[in-house]
């Protein structure tokens, strides 16, 4: 006989699997694209590799002396109790390393682009680079094109420029770069100046700006005071030897008498990036070229080692900046699917976005996979990074995650997402879930009883439902 009670089914307790990682459809798998192979000439992995261990060696020296001398337990501390490189504790890794208190400020900074060093806060902790530089070449790599892609930052800018004229230059560098890539060999400076001229002006018709002055006066006279004032042209030259020289700086380039010439890890850092971009770009959706939010419609259907080739490639054709801040607007819509991806890619870029993610922590919508994102970023183990939430914020989570379940998957998957949840049993889920108050609470509700197999069950999750609704 059959019982119309409600049953307290007991719930497995489950870390949740993100969303990113739920099995999709097998016969949508695109075929395998053949591995590209680098331009002839190309060092091998293994001789790059040495070639960036050899560039970084003062800063994986800078960054194993604060290992051992401000790590946990160590009590080297620097005088204002922060694990930080002050100016103290640069003075004192001078006179221990036998350098200038300046060259361990440079060294310094070069760890923390490449990854060697990371800083939360207030404090700092060797990054995972560091621990596999001598075993693994392509941490090493990775670490060198992690600095590579922050060249702006690794040469101070020249001062008297407008920081719109900076940043045009800064996102105009990579038709530069392609144009080395391509030439194999030196290419005059003046060559790469007219390159340079021609992209600043495409990105400033894009924006439809149009310079005002004697020659271009308006019909109506001078602009209106209401209107932006447009960006007032500078001469680029000095722009150019600024962006070269900090090229050269982290070792992408030679430059000198009047050249530029791409070196092999330069070259290849350069191929690599074409190459996400070309992957991309043959995608179905064209993911290059598309908004945050249709990019992650296009990853929605990928298994996750695909999504985030896909990821690093939409994320290698744009500003970081830029990039974060369309990721994050595009989680903040109604799509719960959306925004479990969103920080998927966020995840793909890593220490770049720590600000912008810590900054969304007190939006509710966000406030759950902002604070997984950090624990995770922070050193916790995924396995344990849901233990950074409190029981309400983990069981709006699982509502959100449910109704992206609900939209996008199917009933099965609904079903099993029941194991998910941090409560016990049945009757105690849906109390939580009446009280947490999430918009899509009772279309995951009805979704859920129309999928469970259960009749008690479901009617109990239908009454939960019906409550809901009507404030009971």
């Amino acid at each position: 006989m059959t019982s119309r009670i409600p049953r307290d089914s007991r719930l497995r307790l489950v870390r949740p699997r993100p969303l990113a990682a739920a099995p999709r459809a097998v016969n949508q798998r695109r075929p395998r694209r053949p591995a590209p192979r680098p331009p002839e000439g190309t060092p091998a992995p293994a001789e790059l590799a040495r070639t960036a261990r050899t560039r970084l060696a003062g800063p994986v020296r800078v960054a194993r002396w604060a290992d051992a001398a401000l790590g946990p337990g160590s009590d080297a501390a620097t005088t204002d109790g922060k694990a930080t490189l002050s100016a103290a504790t640069a003075e004192r890794a001078a006179a221990e390393l036998g350098l200038s208190a300046s060259q361990v400020r440079a060294d310094w900074d070069t760890a923390r682009l490449a990854g060697l060093v990371e800083v939360h806060g207030d404090s700092a902790r060797p990054g995972w680079r560091l621990r596999a530089w001598n075993r693994d070449d392509s941490a090493v790599l990775r670490g060198w094109v992690a600095l590579f892609d922050a060249w702006s930052l690794a040469h101070p800018e020249p001062e008297g420029h407008e920081p719109a004229a900076v940043a045009e230059v800064v996102s105009a560098m990579p038709q530069v770069l392609s144009l080395l890539q391509l030439s194999a060999g030196p290419v005059p400076v003046e060559q790469l100046l007219d390159l340079l001229q021609q992209r600043v002006t495409e990105l400033r018709t894009e924006r439809c700006e149009v310079p005002y002055g004697p020659a271009t006066e308006r019909l109506a006279g001078s602009p209106s005071p209401a209107e932006p004032a447009p960006v007032a042209d500078a001469p680029l030259a000095p722009l150019l030897d600024w962006a070269l020289r900090a090229l050269a700086s982290v070792g992408a380039l030679t430059y000198g008498d009047g050249q530029a010439t791409l070196t092999p890890l330069g070259s290849w850092a350069v191929w690599v990036k074409l190459e996400q971009i070309c992957v991309a770009a043959q995608s179905p959706a064209g993911n290059i070229e598309q908004s945050a939010e249709d990019m992650l419609r296009g990853c929605a259907q990928l298994r996750p080692n695909a999504a985030r080739a896909e990821y690093r490639a939409w994320l290698a054709a744009r500003p970081v900046g830029s990039a974060v801040t369309e990721l994050l607007d595009a989680a903040r819509g109604e799509d719960a699917l959306l925004r479990g991806l969103a920080f998927e890619a966020l995840r793909v870029v890593g220490a770049p976005a720590e600000p912008d993610v810590r900054a969304v922590v007190d939006e509710p919508a966000l406030r759950p996979y902002a604070l997984l994102w950090l624990a995770e970023h922070d050193g916790v183990d995924a396995e344990d990074a849901h233990e950074a939430l409190t029981r309400e914020e983990a069981t709006w989570l699982w509502v959100d995650t449910a109704a992206a379940v609900a939209d996008h998957g199917e009933a099965p998957m609904l079903v099993r997402h029941l194991e998910s949840a941090v409560q016990p049993t049945v009757p105690q889920l849906l109390d939580e879930v009446r009280a947490v108050g999430h918009p899509r609470t009772v279309q995951v509700l009805v979704a859920l009883a129309a999928a469970h197999p259960d009749p008690a069950l479901a009617k109990a999750v239908r009454r939960a439902a019906f409550q809901v609704h009507t404030g009971g």
